[in-house]
């Protein structure tokens, strides 16, 4: 371990706020006494007040910046459960080991969701999460971003960036509209299963963490112009498939066995061919119990990505028969010519492997003990021994699960991936191993650690080393401050023409069997001159050291060139496209089954293949905003609140934090060039009282803007020293440099402007809102008079035509009523006498009605006597008919009482159902029965009254 003066570099830059002295840069092998001891001196005046070391939220405060004070400063924030720091531009997150839920609340997330300003809360991960999401539709232009979690194994990186894909289905799936609301809820439910399913798969429990990622990934979150979540896409990194058939001492294998192990059902089990009692050889430690150890958790994911129960099945079959096929042992055979023989348990084994994997069984068993090569155009056979049966058989397993795992990536993506058309913006979160040293390293620990080397160069050149070099360029006076470089590693890992990489793919390609103390050789011959790589020459075991940027590991050689070829026998890919499960049979039916010719070499091997991946990731991040969380592992024992110095000291150094202290306090973490400054911040002169600026965005001429920003910024910083101006703000050559209280200034000024802006458009809106409500108001009372007018005039008209139509209906009725009367009443022809037969003077007299004015009798011919004989003062009635019937019915017609000699005449109308009687003094009588167009007549007419209608008819007539 590095003594805590290793590294006591102080910065000189542009900018002093009590972390930078300026002038020099001073090492630990400087031999100024004095300087050491005022140094010294400084640090322990610095860590006398104990009590306050917590409240240094941002390392950058600390003065003076030192190994011990920074180291301090976090053992004190730890012990008050106080677990994120700010170290400039870069988060610092120690693991608690320990659920800490209110810290990560869904209440939490809102408060810094929205939060005006979330730098001014303590430091979170949410801070860094809600940075990246703003600077998406950021203040210049929208940048994708990415949020780089790094550490050692077991520092908490996969907690991290749960909890971060976690905020981000939170915050990014709120959206008014409810068809829009079943969609995101939709989306984040899957991205967020979507890591359960992959850390069951792709996660194990090694001797450093409980939950270590054996692959990488990079998740793009995928956000519309809105910023609200549509989709996500999965991108994986060399799987440590080596582990399902291979597991170091004390370390399991993947989550989702021993998941199956612990929480399958009895029908389960029963389809499954897995007894309770039966035991595993590739599932060491089994009795361990941890928290990732939950099918039904795996299941429900599985579930909520679309994989039906009866992809489930074959999925967990394939596992199964996975298992199965590890127990399967291989003895040697007494004739060499002859393959291998197998235990009567062995045979039991494969027999099961072989029906849960859907293949034949005895051509499983044939294959596994029996390879095939290709001479010339002929196929030739041959037995393998003991140890290559064995190697067939992992190869087997290994293939299986590496495709499996991949297939299960794809569907994954296929269920959460959003169109091109629908996303805009990503935010990437990148959740790698972290770097690895175990007492044996091979091939996986070498390709883990060059991971970590890659994101530790690109946090370097895109921080200490660039940043550095820009102010140099931009004019600003600046002191570098010395950095770990590990560009020199990288060199030696990946470099052109020779290095470890490439001297591994040319032994891996050559078509012999791999010599380990031979490769050995060629790299001390090849890199000897490479200070980054070691040989211990006193150790029996071929292996080289290699220094990287966290410390040296030792790798052991032997195995390293046949995991790098990652051998799969191409018949045993056959047989799998022959399997019955449907699963497996879709898996490889695209492989390739051509067996390959002695002549030729490998295609592609593990280390070029992840090589190409990481390039490609590189390239990514490149293009994306950065944002740096640093994970630190307290202790090695996983302990809860347990502090080791010596532990976090080393990653301290090995990441480089010191030095990024020291750059974030002296220097300047925003710049911005001149064209997107004065376009955001040019409001800003425009609208001030001191002056106007002329901007013209399109201006060519550097001269010119430089003008322009020191207006604007003489404008701002009017009242502003020139010494603190020069510790907030400084203009290059081509870009404005900030500071964040400089940029935090300018935003309210121009956030105070713009409100400003919008209170008079707002109030010229509504002035002109209320004008042209005015002016809508007179029209509408214009249009509503016209149109109530018009109604009127259209209503009286219609009214006149009605009248009108009535009045001619209704003199044409009373005509027709008059004509129908008129026909009905007697006529001249009704006057002359008729020839009647001669009656008995008994039935004349009594049938006879005779006038006080005519001597002879009127006859009745059914009319009602009433409406005639009704004004008769004095009437001698005499009513004469024919026969007996005509005398009785009119008989039952009247009803002539007497009283005094005044007869009075009723009809029986409504007795005996006569419609209408007419008659006039000289004429007939007509009784009308039933179709009379009188019927309505008034029977009992009154001269007295006003008499109307059919009545004023009728009387007109019979008066």
């Amino acid at each position: 371990m590095s003594s805590s003066t290793d590294r006591r570099n102080v910065a000189v830059g542009p900018r002093n706020e009590g972390a930078a002295v300026k002038g020099f840069t001073q090492k630990a092998h400087v031999s100024n006494p004095c300087l050491n001891d005022s140094l010294e001196g400084d640090v322990q005046a610095f860590l006398i007040d104990e009590d306050q070391l917590h409240t240094f939220d941002d390392l950058t405060k600390v003065n003076p910046v030192t190994p011990t004070t920074v180291l301090k400063c976090l053992q004190a924030r730890y012990s008050l459960k106080v677990f994120y720091t700010n170290a400039g531009c870069t988060l610092v997150a120690l693991n608690p080991f320990q659920p800490v839920p209110d810290l990560y609340s869904v209440d939490v997330m809102r408060e810094y969701h929205y939060a005006t300003r979330p730098q001014e809360f303590k430091p979170h991960i949410f801070i860094v999460a809600e940075e990246a999401y703003r600077n998406v539709q950021g203040q210049l232009e929208p940048v994708n971003q990415s949020l780089v979690v790094s550490g050692e194994s077991g520092a908490g990186k996969t907690w991290t960036s749960r909890c971060l894909m976690k905020y981000y289905a939170t915050v990014a799936a709120s959206s008014p509209a409810a068809w829009s609301q079943d969609t995101v809820e939709r989306i984040e439910r899957r991205v967020l299963d979507s890591n359960p399913l992959m850390e069951a798969f792709g996660n194990a429990c090694t001797l450093r963490n409980n939950n270590s990622s054996r692959f990488g990934k990079y998740i793009q979150l995928q956000l519309d112009r809105g910023q609200l979540l549509v989709g996500a896409s999965v991108q994986t990194y060399l799987l440590e498939k080596t582990r399902v058939a291979c597991q170091p001492a004390n370390e399991r294998n993947f989550h989702i066995f021993y998941q199956m192990m612990k929480g399958a059902t009895e029908e389960q089990r029963k389809d499954w061919k897995l007894p309770h009692n039966q035991c595993f050889v590739w599932l060491p430690k089994c009795e361990k119990q941890i928290e990732e150890d939950s099918f039904h958790e795996t299941v429900q994911a599985m579930v909520h990505l679309g994989i039906n129960e009866e992809r489930q099945r074959q999925i967990f079959r394939i596992l199964v028969g996975i298992l199965q096929l590890g127990n399967v042992s291989f003895c040697s055979s007494a004739n060499e010519s002859q393959p291998c023989d197998l235990d009567e348990q062995s045979e039991d084994f494969l027999q099961r492997a072989a029906e849960l994997l859907g293949v034949p069984s005895e051509e499983l068993h044939t294959l596994l003990r029996v390879r095939t090569l290709k001479a010339g155009k002929q196929n030739v056979l041959k037995p393998c021994s003991q140890a290559e049966c064995g190697v067939r058989r992992d190869c087997l397993a290994k293939v299986i699960y590496g495709q499996l795992f991949e297939w299960l990536v794809m569907f994954i993506n296929s269920c959460i991936c959003a169109d091109k058309s629908k996303w805009c913006n990503f935010i990437g979160v990148l959740d790698v191993y972290g770097f690895e040293c175990f007492h044996i390293n091979n091939l996986e620990q070498l390709c883990i650690n060059y991971a970590n080397e890659k994101l530790q160069q690109h946090f370097v050149a895109h921080y200490l080393r660039a940043q550095q070099e820009e102010y140099v360029s931009e004019g600003l006076e600046w002191s570098f401050v010395k950095y770990e470089d590990n560009q020199s590693c990288l060199e030696l890992l990946e470099g052109n023409p020779i290095s470890v990489f490439s001297l591994l793919n040319e032994e891996s390609r050559l078509n012999r069997a791999s010599d380990s103390k031979m490769l050995r050789v060629r790299l001390e011959k090849e890199l000897g001159c490479n200070g980054n790589i070691v040989w211990d020459k006193f150790s029996k075991v071929p292996h080289f050291i290699v220094t990287h940027y966290a410390g040296k590991v030792s790798y052991q050689i032997e195995g390293m060139v046949e995991k790098n070829k990652d051998p799969v026998p191409p018949e045993l890919i056959g047989l799998l496209q022959k399997s019955d499960n449907l699963l497996l049979y879709e898996i490889f039916i695209d492989k390739e089954t051509e067996i390959p010719n002695n002549k030729g070499l490998s295609k592609v091997t593990v280390v070029s293949k992840f090589k190409n991946s990481l390039e490609n990731l590189m390239k990514v991040l490149l293009t994306t905003a950065p944002h740096y969380t640093r994970c630190i592992k307290p202790n090695s024992d996983c302990r809860p609140l347990t502090f080791s110095k010596e532990e976090v000291i080393l990653q301290l150094e090995a990441c480089g934090i010191v030095e990024t202290i020291h750059i974030s306090a002296a220097g300047f973490p925003i710049r911005i060039p001149f064209k997107s400054f004065l376009q955001r911040y040019g409001l800003i002169t425009k609208y001030s009282t001191s002056g106007r600026l002329h901007v013209d965005c399109d201006a060519d001429s550097t001269i010119i803007l430089q003008q322009e920003v020191e207006r604007l910024l003489g404008a701002v910083l009017q009242h502003v020293s020139c010494e603190k101006r020069r510790s907030l703000v400084h203009r290059g050559r081509t870009k404005v440099f900030l500071t964040q209280p400089m940029l935090d200034l300018l935003e309210d000024l121009r956030k105070k402007i713009m409100c400003r802006c919008a209170f008079t458009i707002q109030c010229c809106w509504l002035q002109y809102q209320r004008r042209r409500r005015l002016a809508r108001r007179q029209s509408a009372t214009l249009i509503q008079a016209a149109v109530r007018s018009w109604l009127v005039r259209k209503r009286i008209q219609r009214w006149n035509r009605a009248a009108t139509l009535i009045q001619n209906a209704w003199k044409k009725w009373r005509a027709l009523l008059k004509s129908l009367a008129e026909s009905e009443l007697d006529d001249a022809m009704d006057l002359v006498e008729e020839d009647s037969p001669a009656l008995k003077p008994v039935v004349g007299q009594r049938g006879s009605v005779q006038l006080s004015s005519f001597q002879e009798p009127v006859p009745v011919c059914g009319w009602p006597m009433g409406l005639a004989l009704a004004s008769a003062p004095s009437i001698t009635v005499s009513l004469t008919a024919t026969g007996f019937q005509k005398m009785i019915s009119v008989m039952t017609s009247l009803n002539l009482p007497s009283r005094r000699g005044v007869y009075k005449v009723e009809t029986n109308q409504y007795k005996q159902g006569l419609a209408s009687i007419r008659a006039q003094p000289r004429g007939s009588v007509k009784l009308h029965y039933q179709r009379s167009p009188l019927l309505y007549a008034d029977m009992q007419p009154d001269l007295k009254s006003d008499v109307t209608g059919f009545n004023e008819i009728l009387l007109e007539k019979t008066l």
